[in-house]
């Protein structure tokens, strides 16, 4: 590959393996982007109390998480398509173009109702950010380069779930609110210039039937089914059946509408593809994990320990840093030894996690709590990265962008699936076990109020929590478990080191 930039094509590639300061530059780029994508999950947290105390609208509140989610949904397999088509380049251009403009309306939003429709086109862009960066870096690095690679990409999330509540807070408390939606801009155009000067695409033209019918299929079905899961428990009983059958029905038209279509807007035949299937399965149930987690181990450290938030939120930041790390050394480690034996080794650290998660109690302390979390980020790290690496290794150019954007939208449905069956986990024990606490939970994790109750009610409901929250831990142990079996079904023999760019 000469100097001057880097070709994708549908030709066989030939791939530099010697340092090249133009592809570390597009890698920059590429990471740039996926931090503009990822940090809009963490990084308004922490602004939303000030952004709700100037616009109102707090009945809405949840919405201006859940909208984001659903639009990056829906429009991620659409995005990984397209730029098997045209290119890499032009779709990630108008992700990121489509990004930037819904970041920044975002911060001159004057109620909440607009702040959602601006947050919908936010997320709609977002969906061509992060898959296609990811795509673009498996076409520049052969596979041995992109176990080290995509080690650096998941480790982006581990960095966000860390400095993104930081920043957010830091915005609200010493500068203004709008600063969580523009501080995108600087760094979403710096990465489109650099992806415009520093990567050569050459992409052979041809005649392309675009699949109209099947991407509005395939996105009223993503939104339907991603509407139960996010936001089931708070619609009406029939309004959550009647918009699940709608999307049954329009997911079965879409599949037999792609069976029939010379170029379907999402190719069936790759999920017949053994490593892409357990990849995106195995990732999907890996991100149910770590939403679990997420949403719960600082309620734990609060409500059953009686710690502060700060001591929630480092317990958690720890899982984060592990992930980072881990993401690193996974790639080197699938490299020496095969993609299994590395996924294997990270579902046993996210078995272990749960397990000493399932044996918490509260006079057991914030170490005990550390260390699960510890553990249960070193799992995530080593899985992520594995899946996305396996999967970008097993197909050629035309179809690397599809099967990334297959592992990444699996891995958002994962995380809707396991945000909706935690919490289902810990209602039910808490209606089950303790029905009359419901109402008083909330009392218990604000210092204030929780120094106000009567010693009996507080040993009371730190126990229920404490079981509660015990349940969920049961529950990730038993989806760890799972995620073994789908790593165990990865090629036993298979390695980045014994593969070549395709």
């Amino acid at each position: 590959m000469p100097d001057e930039g880097f070709q994708t094509t549908t030709a066989p590639i030939h791939v530099v393996h010697a340092p090249s300061a133009r592809r570390n530059l597009v890698l920059a780029a590429c990471l740039m982007a996926t931090f503009t994508a990822a940090v809009e999950g963490s990084i308004i947290a922490t602004a939303m109390p000030t952004i709700v105390a100037e616009l109102g609208g707090f009945s809405l509140f949840s919405w201006v998480f859940a909208v984001y989610l659903l639009a990056q949904s829906v429009s991620i397999p659409v995005y990984g398509r397209l730029a098997d088509i045209y290119g890499r380049k032009k779709v990630f251009y108008a992700g990121v173009g489509v990004f930037l403009v819904g970041s920044t309306l975002c911060g001159f939003a004057g109620n909440m109702q607009t702040l959602i429709l601006f947050r919908a086109l936010q997320g709609f862009g977002a969906g061509g950010v992060q898959p296609i960066a990811t795509t673009i870096l498996g076409d520049i690095y052969s596979p041995t380069e992109r176990a080290h690679v995509q080690g650096l990409v998941s480790s982006v999330f581990g960095v966000v779930a860390m400095l993104g509540p930081s920043l957010g807070a830091f915005f609200v408390e010493q500068l203004t609110w709008q600063l969580v939606f523009w501080v995108n801009l600087p760094i979403g155009v710096t990465a489109v210039v650099m992806i415009a000067v520093f990567l050569d695409e050459a992409v052979e033209h041809r005649p392309h039937r675009i699949d109209y019918l099947g991407s509005l299929l395939l996105m009223l079905a993503i939104a339907a089914l991603m509407v139960v899961l996010v936001q089931g428990g708070s619609l009406p009983r029939m309004a959550t059946i009647t918009v699940g059958v709608v999307g049954l029905v329009t997911l079965l038209v879409l599949v037999l509408h792609e069976k029939s279509t010379p170029e379907p807007m999402l190719p069936l035949e790759l999920w017949r593809h053994r490593i892409i299937l357990v990849g995106s399965v195995g990732g999907a149930i890996v991100s149910g994990i770590m939403m679990g987690i997420s949403m719960f181990l600082p309620t734990y450290v609060q409500g059953a320990m009686g710690r502060s938030a700060l001591a929630g939120g480092l317990v958690l930041g720890a899982m984060s840093v592990t992930w980072a790390v881990a993401s690193f050394f996974g790639g080197r480690l699938m490299v020496r030894t095969t993609y299994r034996l590395t996924a294997v080794m990270g579902t046993l650290a996210l078995i272990v996690g749960s397990l000493v998660l399932i044996t918490l109690t509260p006079e057991r302390g914030l170490v005990w709590v550390t260390v699960g979390s510890l553990l249960i980020g070193v799992g995530m790290g080593f899985c992520n990265t594995t899946f996305i690496v396996s999967i970008q290794a097993a197909v050629p150019w035309h179809q690397r962008g599809a099967a990334t954007s297959s592992c990444m939208f699996m891995r958002f449905v994962g995380q809707a699936i396991g945000a909706a069956a935690f919490g289902a986990v810990l209602n039910l024990t808490l209606l089950h076990d303790a029905p009359e606490t419901v109402g008083m939970i909330d009392r218990l994790l604000e210092p204030g109020l929780r120094e106000g109750l009567p010693t009996a009610d507080l040993a009371r409901l730190t126990d229920v929590v404490a079981l509660g929250l015990h349940n969920t831990y049961v529950l990730a142990g038993v989806l760890s478990v799972l995620a073994l079996v789908f790593a165990s079904l990865l090629p036993a023999r298979l390695s980045p080191a014994g593969q070549t760019q395709r």
